[in-house]
């Protein structure tokens, strides 16, 4: 299994009258989704499915794909590594997966799968952290395959 995680690109700040679930990306974020979108669709996923959070930054990130998607509220603000797992169907979801969500999930996520632990670990806007999961010599390991960021 793949499993990508994809935070989503900078957005507007928040403000009394734009909610945090409504901010946009700014011209600089749609940008780097864009990048980043361009990137992915160049490795060739196997059979890759794209789930978003609910919010507007992170369905704008998602949608610079070009592919389906589906938005999933346990991606959202507020989400645990639990949720990310859960909504990845890891390790067991056949082909690839790509998360695309929110800080400080993500970075909670890549540490429990490269170190064990969770810890506040930064994925920077529009970055990718890639992983894969394989079976040697009857071991499952958890490889980081990529890094990429705009």
């Amino acid at each position: 299994m793949d499993l990508i995680l994809w935070r989503h690109a900078e957005a507007k700040e928040a403000s009394d009258t734009l909610a945090d679930g409504d901010r946009e990306l700014t011209a600089r974020g749609l940008k780097h989704a864009e990048q980043i979108a361009e990137w992915l669709r160049g490795q060739r996923l196997p059979k890759a499915a794209v789930l978003s959070s609910p919010a507007k930054r992170a369905v704008q990130t998602a949608q610079a794909l070009g592919l389906p998607f589906k938005v999933k509220a346990q991606l959202g603000v507020g989400a645990s590594t639990a949720d990310l797992l859960g909504a990845a169907d890891w390790p067991d979801h056949p082909g690839a997966i790509i998360l695309v969500s929110h800080q400080p999930a993500l970075g909670r996520l890549a540490s429990l799968l490269l170190a064990g632990t969770e810890a506040d670990w930064t994925i920077k806007k529009a970055g990718v952290w890639w992983f894969t999961n394989r079976v040697r010599h009857d071991e499952t390991q958890t490889v980081l395959r990529a890094v990429h960021n705009p």
